[in-house]
């Protein structure tokens, strides 16, 4: 049997060394100072999108630099990447993202800050039309490239990107601690 896999989606994640302690106290004291914004969050604070100008967030944009880079390599993209928006979410217990995409974008993000098992997966879902539709049973547990959708673990210290067009949200923070992430959309220069 000839076997060739066709139309992966593929989701990037790489660890990175910050000073997740300071990152999170800075993002704490500009959630207390901002009323934040309402896009796909329930209960939780979603800072501006103007987070990459911020001079005391300057350490984590170098490094999403350095992890698009090989992001690009591995996509083939030949024009230089460009970092369009960036912004912290905080989760409070209870609170979640529901299910969306960005759009005018190239590739998706989201650093995790501070979180633990129980403060909400990142769950991305089969991005091709109508699989959903069709869930055959099965009496074994199934390889990852026949999953409907996965749960990352929000792992402090990870970076994790994908296409912009793929469909994800953030399950409930069932913990009683805060789940402090960052999320951000790169485009290629010329885009933008």
């Amino acid at each position: 049997m000839i076997k060739e896999h066709f139309f992966p989606t593929i989701i990037y994640a790489q660890d990175i060394q910050l000073d997740n302690k300071t990152l999170s106290n800075d993002i704490i004291v500009w959630s207390q100072k901002e009323k934040g914004l309402k896009k796909t969050n329930v209960k939780g604070w979603h800072s501006d999108t103007n987070m990459h100008q911020l001079p005391q967030f300057k350490s984590l944009v170098d490094q999403l630099f350095l992890v698009i880079q090989d992001v690009w390599k591995e996509e083939q993209l030949d024009k230089q990447p460009v970092l369009g928006n960036m912004w912290a979410n905080i989760n409070y217990p209870g609170s979640y993202n529901r299910p969306h995409v960005h759009p005018n974008s190239l590739f998706s993000g989201v650093y995790f800050v501070q979180a633990n098992e129980a403060s909400g997966k990142l769950v991305c879902n089969d991005p091709r039309p109508g699989v959903q539709t069709n869930k055959p049973l099965r009496k074994n547990k199934l390889p990852q490239q026949l999953w409907n959708e996965c749960h990352l673990a929000p792992i402090p210290g990870r970076v994790i990107m994908f296409p912009a067009w793929l469909w994800h949200c953030v399950e409930p923070n069932e913990s009683n601690d805060l789940r402090i992430s960052v999320s951000f959309n790169f485009l290629q220069k010329g885009f933008e």
